[in-house]
């Protein structure tokens, strides 16, 4: 029982350390719009959505909803900074009418996290809140994992890497594989089911760099011709919040 509980608190201080370099990644990206004072083509929308999944995964791990979770609140609550952090700096560097649009999707996402977070409070109680919040932040994780599917997408039509850097994939397949023994050691399936299909993503991911790193793939024109279509609508809105990984990670 006693190595059951370091192992969990081991799996679960990995998982803190690769999210924290996660939720770190699109500095490159934000110092690029701090410099051009200008945010450019880049989507606010991957950034939003994790904002909202920190606040759910932070509100679920919080002792009267889920115990025992707490490296799962540490790690919620530095990503909840940092994302509303790039948040501000979209409202900031953004022309007027993004800075509108920004500012109706984050009345969006605070409303929805606390019309979900008011519900548990009021409609339910013990195991049944944590079924509740449990659901909600597993569907916002699994947005968040699904959105590089795109960018899968991307590199095997362009035969090339460019948009899919090798170590953010391979940070995001050590993050989701630490988190899933973390929560299997824990008995939590509303952080394995998300973490595990992150861990499958990832995997998928570092195939993908592994088969078409030596590629010259098509020329960087035809690829930003490609994600240009991919931004005027001509894929469904929720594939833009996809291409965030090609452009926060240059």
């Amino acid at each position: 029982m006693r190595d059951i509980k370091i192992l969990h608190t081991t799996f679960g201080i990995l998982g803190d350390v690769f999210g924290l370099l996660l939720f770190m990644a699109p500095l490159i990206t934000f110092k690029r719009i701090i410099r051009k004072k200008s945010t450019e083509q880049f989507s606010c929308m991957p950034y939003l959505i994790s904002l909202l999944q920190c606040l759910l995964a932070a509100w679920y791990s919080l002792p009267f909803v889920s115990p025992n979770n707490l490296l799962v609140t540490v790690i919620s609550a530095i990503g909840i900074g940092l994302e509303a952090t790039y948040v501000l700096i979209f409202l900031i560097f953004s022309p007027k009418k993004g800075k509108a649009k920004i500012c109706g999707y984050l009345f969006v996402v605070l409303s929805i996290f606390s019309s979900l977070a008011l519900v548990s409070m009021l409609a339910f109680h013990g195991n049944r809140r944590k079924l509740f919040c449990g659901f909600a932040f597993a569907a916002a994780c699994i947005m968040m994992y699904g959105s590089p599917l795109s960018v899968m997408r991307l590199v095997i039509k362009s035969k090339s890497v460019e948009y899919m850097p090798f170590f953010l994939s391979l940070s995001v397949f050590i993050n989701s594989t630490s988190w899933s023994i973390f929560s299997l050691l824990g008995k939590d399936p509303f952080i394995f089911v998300p973490n595990a299909a992150g861990t499958i993503l990832g995997a998928v991911q570092l195939i993908l760099y592994v088969v078409y790193r030596d590629k010259k793939g098509v020329k960087k024109d035809e690829i930003n011709e490609s994600v240009d279509q991919m931004r005027t609508g001509k894929l469904q809105d929720g594939k833009l919040v996809d291409i965030q990984n090609e452009n926060a990670n240059p």
